[in-house]
């Protein structure tokens, strides 16, 4: 499946309608740095794209076809990026793919790739709010881990968090999913100083990530009830207090998970997939992404008729339409632009 996909289509075939305010969000957006996705490519692999977040001038930054690669982050600054590479046999698995293949940064035009560990090493890595450093989660706990030496320098026990963790951006706290709450699928949050872990929301919940204000935290849930999909219901993109407080629907569809929610840098806009499949379906090469402005949620996207019976006040849009990517990152750098181009 080729990652070219039109707008239109795009539309069509997974309900964000072109509303009249989608040309108005694409305009505002358009400069607005880069995004980086896992996608696959013609060829059959999974490559890192980058585009424009109103999806203009999307390009493979990675081209590699013998291997595959994913879980892209930008560095604070945006100069690099963090990604794992896995082998071109192996699939990615949404469950452990922050511990699968090799951790390699490269900068974040792409250029300067190196390998940083063996199979395995810097599971789950993210990066510090300086750059620095890389936080990481492995089975016997945390580590901090130097990315110009690579060496540890903290060790700290995990305490049930076991995939998905991230910094906050004033460096006082970890995010992450957690199992010791009484739920398997919970988001937690952990002092850095003391160890302290918190919860912030229980129940079949996963991909949290931070705003940049570190007061907040977006996170996919999947709300009991609901009485859809066989009774399984459908994953939301949500947020709340990162002290869990005041949690409030930011989109959901009926007939569509919605995963890899991430905030932009300036805390205006939030950056999603959605999916019939579950996990973001890493394994066909992602799905397509959308974006839209914080201050429009709550959205329904569809008729979803129960959705919108228990939300009576959500809107339908504008949500605007991405190439099909998986674990999205957003950057406002002009760095991975790359030579020769500027912002617009």
């Amino acid at each position: 499946m080729s990652v070219w996909w039109s707008f239109a289509s795009l539309s069509v075939l997974y309900g964000w309608s072109e509303t009249a305010g989608v040309e108005a969000l694409r305009d505002e957006v358009r400069g607005k740095g880069w995004i980086a996705y896992a996608a696959r490519t013609e060829k059959g692999d999974m490559d890192l794209f980058v585009c424009r977040p109103d999806g203009s001038g999307a390009r493979n930054l990675t081209n590699t076809p013998d291997a595959k690669e994913g879980l892209p982050r930008f560095s604070p600054d945006g100069a690099w990026l963090l990604y794992r590479r896995i082998p071109l046999s192996e699939k990615y698995d949404n469950n452990r793919h922050g511990e699968q293949g090799v951790p390699v940064l490269c900068r974040s035009d792409g250029s300067r790739v190196k390998v940083l560990g063996d199979e395995g090493a810097l599971p789950w890595a993210n990066w510090s709010p300086d750059g620095k450093r890389l936080l990481c989660l492995a089975p016997k706990g945390f580590s901090i881990v130097e990315v110009e030496s690579l060496k540890a320098v903290r060790a700290f026990p995990r305490k049930g968090f076991f995939q998905q963790v991230s910094w906050s951006p004033d460096g006082e706290w970890l995010l992450g999913v957690a199992n010791s709450f009484g739920e398997s699928w919970s988001v937690a949050r952990m002092n850095v100083a003391s160890g302290e872990a918190l919860l912030v929301h229980t129940f079949n919940c996963c991909t949290p990530d931070w705003f940049p204000d570190s007061r907040s935290v977006i996170f996919s849930w999947r709300p009991p009830g609901q009485g859809t999909n066989n009774g399984q219901g459908w994953t939301q993109l949500w947020r709340a207090g990162a002290d869990g407080s005041a949690p409030q629907l930011v989109y959901g569809e009926e007939g569509r998970h919605v995963y890899g929610g991430y905030v932009s840098p300036d805390g205006r806009y939030a950056l999603f997939t959605g999916n019939l499949q579950e996990d973001g379906d890493p394994g066909s090469g992602g799905a397509p992404m959308a974006l839209m402005r914080l201050a429009d949620a709550p959205l329904i996207g569809g008729a979803s008729p129960g959705l919108r019976t228990k939300h009576p006040a959500a809107k339908s849009g504008p949500v605007l339409s991405l190439p099909t990517g998986w674990e999205p990152c957003w950057t406002f750098s002009e760095t991975p632009a790359g030579a020769g181009e500027t912002r617009p």
